[in-house]
C-alpha cells in the first residue's frame, strides 16, 4: 500500500482566536507545530465571511509553511484573485454557504460548472494544482475528470456520521467505489471531513487514497495534549 499524505486543517485554531477577536491561539504557530508532528501539508479554508482564517494568516502561511499549502475556497472571482496572489501549492474548490457550520457536502458540478471550470483553468494555467471537494458519487468523479481537475477530495461526512454498522459499511463502500473510479480515470485521490482517530482506520485501508485532510479531531486532541503530539499520533496511526 502506498503511503498516505496527512494534511492538517488549522481552521479551528483560528475559530478559537476569532471568538474573542484576540491574537491567540495563533494558527501560524499551529501550522508549524503540525509540520513538526509529521503533517505533509497544511490546509486552511479562506471563507468569504472570514469566520476563522483571515487574509493575513494565508499570506504568512505561504511564507512559513515548509511542506505544502492547500487553500480551500469557493469558486468566486475574488477568491481566484487571492489564490493567484498567494500561490498555494494546491487549491481545493469547495461549496460554501454562510448558514452552514462547516462544509456540509460536496460540489454540485452541474450547477456550478461554469464557475468551477473558470477556477480550474485560471489556476492550473499558472501551475496551481486544483482538487474538487465532491460527494462519493461515480458520476461526479467522471464530471471532475472532464473538467481537467488534478484531483478530487472525497467527502467522508456521511461515513463519519453513520449511526449503525450497516450505515457505516454502506457509506464506506460508497467512498471506496468513488476512490477506485477516480484513480481509474487518472485523478489524484484525496479524502476528508469528519474523520477522527476512531473512524479513520477503514478509510486508511482504501488503497487508492493518497491524501487525507483532517482538522477538527486533531485540533480537539491538541487542546488536551498539544498540537505536535496530536498530529504525530494521527500521522503514526495512518502511516502504520
Amino acid at each position: 500500500m502506498k503511503p498516505i499524505r496527512l494534511g492538517i486543517n488549522i481552521d479551528h485554531v483560528a475559530t478559537v482566536r476569532q471568538a474573542r477577536r484576540a491574537s491567540e491561539p495563533d494558527p501560524i504557530t499551529a501550522a508549524l507545530l503540525a509540520e513538526m508532528g509529521g503533517a505533509d501539508l497544511i490546509t486552511c479554508h479562506l471563507r468569504e465571511d472570514r469566520r476563522h482564517i483571515q487574509d493575513r494568516d494565508l499570506k504568512i502561511l505561504r511564507e512559513v509553511v515548509q511542506t505544502k499549502l492547500n487553500m480551500e475556497m469557493a469558486a468566486t472571482e475574488k477568491m481566484i484573485d487571492i489564490a493567484l496572489a498567494i500561490r498555494p501549492d494546491w487549491v481545493c474548490i469547495v461549496p460554501e454557504s454562510r448558514e452552514e457550520v462547516t462544509t456540509e457536502g460536496g460540489l454540485d458540478l452541474r450547477k456550478s460548472k461554469h464557475s468551477v471550470e473558470t477556477a480550474i483553468n485560471t489556476l492550473q494555467d499558472v501551475d496551481i494544482n486544483v482538487s474538487l471537494f465532491i460527494d462519493p458519487d461515480i458520476n461526479t468523479v467522471k464530471t471532475a475528470v472532464k473538467m481537467r481537475a488534478k484531483a478530487v477530495e472525497i467527502h467522508t461526512g456521511k461515513y463519519a456520521n453513520a449511526r449503525t454498522d450497516h450505515e457505516l459499511n454502506i457509506e464506506r463502500d460508497r467512498v471506496e467505489s468513488a476512490c477506485k473510479m477516480a484513480e481509474r480515470v487518472g485523478l489524484g485521490v484525496h479524502a476528508g471531513h469528519g474523520l477522527t482517530y476512531h473512524n479513520v482506520k477503514p478509510i486508511v485501508a482504501i488503497p487508492e487514497i493518497a491524501e487525507l485532510n483532517i482538522g477538527h479531531s486533531v485540533i480537539a486532541r491538541a487542546i488536551m495534549v498539544g498540537m505536535e503530539r496530536a498530529v504525530r499520533e494521527m500521522a503514526d496511526f495512518i502511516k502504520k
